[in-house]
């Protein structure tokens, strides 16, 4: 708990509206792409082909949409940014994966790995001065 109590005195006095526009716009992303994924059911089903023999399949399918969807309206708020990307973590790794296992395709591999980069950067980061959890935190 140290550990986290330091990177956020760090993340507040380090604080830029360049790094909350990119927060704003990964939860953005990441909400618009839940919204997608929930709209276009059969998109998804071939999204996850590579997946099928795996156990587990529709437990993937049945996370990533609700997954990307709160998890955006969270980051992009500013509530719970270390857990809310924590939890695309899982998902970001089997995008990538699967143009592995799938169909290669350059566009989608690059942007799961810059998704990727930014969820990695807000685990260590955190929410900055200008969130909800800041706010919070300065009502105590």
């Amino acid at each position: 708990m140290g550990t986290v109590k330091k990177l956020n005195k760090w993340a507040n006095a380090h604080t830029y509206y360049p790094l909350d526009f990119l927060r704003v716009a990964l939860g953005v992303f990441l909400f618009i792409k839940g919204v997608e994924f929930m709209a276009n059911h059969a998109e998804m089903v071939e999204m996850a082909k590579p997946f099928e023999g795996m156990p587990g399949g529709m437990i993937i399918l049945h996370y990533i949409a609700p997954a990307h969807f709160v998890g955006g309206i969270l980051i992009v708020v500013g509530l719970l940014t270390r857990w809310a990307a924590i939890a695309q973590l899982p998902i970001l790794f089997g995008a990538i994966l699967t143009n592995f296992l799938g169909t290669m395709d350059v566009g989608n591999l690059s942007i799961a790995i810059l998704v990727l980069l930014a969820c990695l950067f807000f685990i260590v980061y955190g929410s900055g001065k200008h969130s909800v959890d800041y706010y919070l935190k300065m009502e105590k």
